[in-house]
């Protein structure tokens, strides 16, 4: 289970890793001043955000080694990238945030004035009375064109008695029923063409009243506790959000996942038990005496004669050897402590006189040592009580062993010779 959740850790940490180096990378390539000099930007932003996830792990690595001037390193480092990265997805999470609700402010303003234009045309066509359709209007009108009244009349524009004003009247009804006609035809074709528009603008997404509709929903919300609070404001905090989002999901993303397989864990060994000396009697089975017996021969070769041995039944007896344990190979630090440290009550040491007479041990079995921090670290997993005593870190409890101590230790097991 623990496999699991630090396999989906990485790739969530991944995705977002992913999208923040995408638009860093992005983001740099809108600075350059050519399309080359915008991949360098583009190829050194993305670095930049790679080298974000990447420091956290150096970082505390370096704290843990107690190495300070490493974190301080990595500290800084950690800062300028990050800073760098949250200006780049703050202007790309505006850019896009701003030219959407634009997209969507721009078709809600035109869909809105085209419902508006629709409605005035059909209000314009309810004005408009009845009539007959404009060919048969038209059709009268000719027919009244070819009696004699209209050429009496001059075209109706001198009238002399009633029957010409009858005509006249009859005429100007026919004309206005033309007009009406013809405006309705108008109307009629201009409100095809605004449905015909609001088709178009509703066919590829749902048109909104608002530009941003998450931000005016939010805005409304927080008006309830700060009514002074203004869509911008909110559109301004989700830029803000989704660009922390980004950069801290893909800042910290892989360490907290990584840390399911306990990078840093280090089984601490126990302090080294010193093998104490098994006397040569107590090891080894008591061997057996051997009994000469001379017995003379006769013969040729009186003067010969042959020892015979007898040796006791229980001697022929061998004990089988001890299983043998395997044990994981001593560390230097650890060679050191048998060989040079002992254990003494009220005694103890500094760490710098520790480290120098470790350095000499090192030089005298011509190895390589350890640097301070990292021997100090493995002096004290040994179990060694550590204290800082007026300013200076001291050992509790252990000795440098004493030069003859030392000569002792070198010389060879010399064992004792019994006679028969």
């Amino acid at each position: 289970m623990r496999h699991a959740l630090g396999v989906l850790g990485v790739l969530a940490a991944g995705v977002l890793l992913a999208v923040s180096a995408a638009m860093n990378w992005r983001f740099g390539v809108s600075l350059g001043r050519t399309e080359f000099d915008g991949q360098i930007y583009g190829a050194a932003s993305a670095a930049a955000d790679c080298m974000k996830a990447l420091v956290p792990f150096f970082f505390f690595a370096a704290l843990r080694n107690r190495m300070w001037s490493q974190a301080a390193a990595s500290a800084v480092v950690w800062v300028v990238v990050t800073a760098y990265s949250l200006t780049s997805a703050l202007g790309h999470a505006a850019l896009n945030r701003l030219d959407t609700a634009g997209q969507r402010t721009a078709t809600s303003e035109s869909y809105k004035d085209h419902r508006a234009d629709l409605a005035r045309a059909q209000e314009q066509l309810s004005w408009i009375p009845q009539h007959r359709p404009a060919q048969a209007v038209q059709s009268d009108l000719d027919a009244q064109k070819d009696d004699k009244q209209w050429a009496n009349t001059e075209q109706c524009s001198k009238v002399t008695g009633p029957k010409s004003r009858g005509f006249c009247q009859k005429y100007h009804a026919l004309s206005a029923e033309l007009a009406s006609a013809q405006q309705t035809v108008a109307l009629e074709a201009r409100i095809s063409d605004i449905k015909a528009k609001l088709a178009v603008s509703t066919a590829n997404h749902a048109v909104t009243s608002e530009g941003d509709p998450q931000a005016a929903v939010l805005a409304k919300l927080a008006a309830l506790v700060i009514p002074s609070v203004k869509v911008e404001d909110v559109q301004t905090a989700l830029t803000v959000f989704v660009a922390l989002l980004l950069e801290v999901g893909s800042g910290f993303g892989m360490y907290i996942a990584f840390s399911q397989w306990r990078l840093y864990d280090r089984h601490t060994p126990t302090a080294p038990q010193m093998m104490v000396p098994v006397s040569t009697a107590a090891a080894a089975v008591a061997a057996p005496k051997a009994v000469a017996i001379a017995k003379p021969r006769s013969g040729a070769n009186d003067n010969r004669s042959v020892t015979e041995t007898k040796v006791p039944a229980e001697a022929k007896i061998v004990a089988s050897p001890a299983p043998q344990r395997l044990m994981a190979p001593e560390t230097d630090v650890e060679r050191f402590y048998k060989e040079r440290i002992e254990t003494q009550d009220g005694s103890s040491l500094t760490a710098t006189s520790l480290y120098e007479d470790y350095c000499a041990w090192c030089e005298d079995q011509q190895k390589e040592p350890l640097a301070l921090p990292t021997f100090g670290r493995e002096f004290g997993e040994l179990g060694v009580q550590k204290a800082r005593i007026a300013g200076r870190v001291r050992y509790i409890g252990i000795a440098l062993k004493s030069a003859d101590g030392l000569e002792e230790d070198k010389k060879p097991p010399v064992f004792a010779e019994k006679a028969a």
